[in-house]
């Protein structure tokens, strides 16, 4: 899944974004109410977390303005207002979930992964990432080629989610140090090339046709060879 976080207590966001991304999710923070409201508009998001109480722009002001302009994206709110009446002006507000904090994060990412389940649509194309053979289930955390079990770790998932949402494209090394690794910087290591090697060792050998390829000098792409 690619989650938007939007949380101004740094602490928190720290955490949630720490913990989505150990659990093999993409995940992106925004800050305040206006940078979350941009970054949502997009819509390229499968599920947001919003924080009720945000700056610049408060979350159900926030999550109306997104209703207003038709975008359906599933949000959780996350709030430290946990009573009736603020959980029943959340959901009426458009909030499709609520958990109040303190929360576990396993209930947390049950209800994330619950909300893109009910998803129209999201049993489907939205959770299913799918290339010649290659099946990568992104609530159940699978992998498959040719029906056979692949296991991967956290960061070869995160990187193989990435690849296969723009299978067909040139992925370049920033665009994956910036969101896999979370790097804003070159961190002058052979990381990439590190995991690249390993996933290609799990995806490719013993199959037939090879997907991930190396585009000298520009970066990496997933797609069907054969075609």
């Amino acid at each position: 899944m690619r989650i938007l976080i939007i949380e101004d207590d740094r602490e928190a966001a720290n955490y949630l974004t720490k913990s989505f991304r150990e659990a093999g999710h993409l995940a992106d923070l925004a800050t305040d109410g206006l940078e979350g409201y941009a970054m949502a508009r997009e819509g390229a998001y499968d599920v947001l977390i919003v924080d009720r109480m945000l700056p610049k722009l408060d979350g159900l002001s926030l999550i109306g303005g997104l209703r207003e302009q038709k975008v359906e994206t599933p949000v959780l709110i996350l709030s430290a207002l946990g009573q009736v009446d603020d959980r029943v002006k959340g959901l009426r507000a458009g909030g499709d979930d609520y958990l109040a904090k303190p929360y576990a994060f396993s209930e947390l990412l049950a209800r994330v992964e619950a909300l893109v389940r009910r998803r129209p649509g999201g049993a489907g194309e939205t959770t299913v990432l799918r290339i010649a053979g290659l099946e990568l289930d992104r609530l159940a955390h699978t992998l498959t080629r040719d029906g056979k079990d692949i296991p991967l770790q956290p960061r070869e998932y995160r990187l193989l989610e990435y690849l296969m949402r723009h299978a067909g494209q040139v992925v370049t090394r920033t665009m994956l140090l910036e969101n896999v690794w979370d790097y804003h910087f070159d961190p002058q290591t052979n990381v990439i090339d590190v995991h690249i090697s390993r996933l290609r060792s799990k995806i490719d050998k013993g199959f037939d046709p090879p997907l991930l390829h190396t585009i000298r000098g520009t970066g990496y792409m997933i797609r069907d060879s054969a075609r």
